[in-house]
């Protein structure tokens, strides 16, 4: 039976570092759904093409084709002892449509860590990244700031603060999330199967209880 894992957590709460961490730990391939949409739209394939139409009308892409997406991806060989899913599934529906899938390819969801972080931590860790406009250096006011505030330590020229790292935006970003996944975590609660990892410790302590937490192979 191949097992599955799905990795929760909001914007900011450190889930692409703990991706990284478990699939190499568990050597599962780290599926993310931004990286299948991207690939379909590089490639324009049949899917992509048709998810380009809807991104192009500014709608968004229907259930079907992204369960469509997730399937074929998952139905690789590289896939076949199991997955770590990051992106996917975002409702109850699409957590539905996965246990159906899974069923076909002879495998089931066997945990669902859940990085939880507080909203003010996660206002705080987003709105502190800087970045150069002369060379794209990425600074962050906490955990990596420049030696002069305000200026880049490569060319001097003086920091901005993207428009989606802004306190208003950042904040509108994390309460969405919240509030669309809220019914995605009641379904895997009440199937046993959510773990909450406190994701306000350090990266590294983060890690060793999300581990932990996995049931053993």
């Amino acid at each position: 039976m191949a097992r599955y894992i799905v990795l929760l957590g909001p914007p900011g709460a450190g889930k692409g570092t703990q991706a990284k961490t478990i699939s190499a730990e568990k050597n599962l391939p780290h599926i993310s759904s931004g990286d299948i949409f991207r690939e379909n739209l590089k490639n324009e394939t049949e899917l992509g093409k048709l998810a380009g139409s809807y991104i192009q009308a500014g709608e968004l892409v229907p259930d079907d084709v992204t369960i469509a997406m997730i399937k074929d991806r998952l139905s690789r060989p590289d896939c076949a002892a199991g997955a770590l899913l990051d992106g996917f599934p975002r409702t109850p529906t699409q957590a539905r449509a996965l246990d159906e899938i899974l069923s076909e390819l002879d495998g089931q969801v066997v945990a669902v860590p859940y990085i939880k972080v507080g909203e003010a931590e996660l206002i705080a860790r987003l709105t502190g990244r800087w970045t150069c406009p002369v060379c794209a250096q990425v600074y962050h006011a906490r955990f990596n700031p420049p030696k002069m505030t305000g200026r880049c330590d490569q060319d001097g020229a003086e920091l901005y603060q993207r428009p989606d790292d802004k306190e208003e935006t950042v904040t509108n970003r994390i309460r969405v999330y919240l509030e669309q996944t809220q019914p995605l975590i009641d379904y895997y609660q009440q199937k046993g199967l959510l773990l909450e990892i406190d994701g306000a410790q350090a990266i590294q302590d983060v890690s060793v209880a999300l581990l932990a937490a996995l049931p053993k192979d």
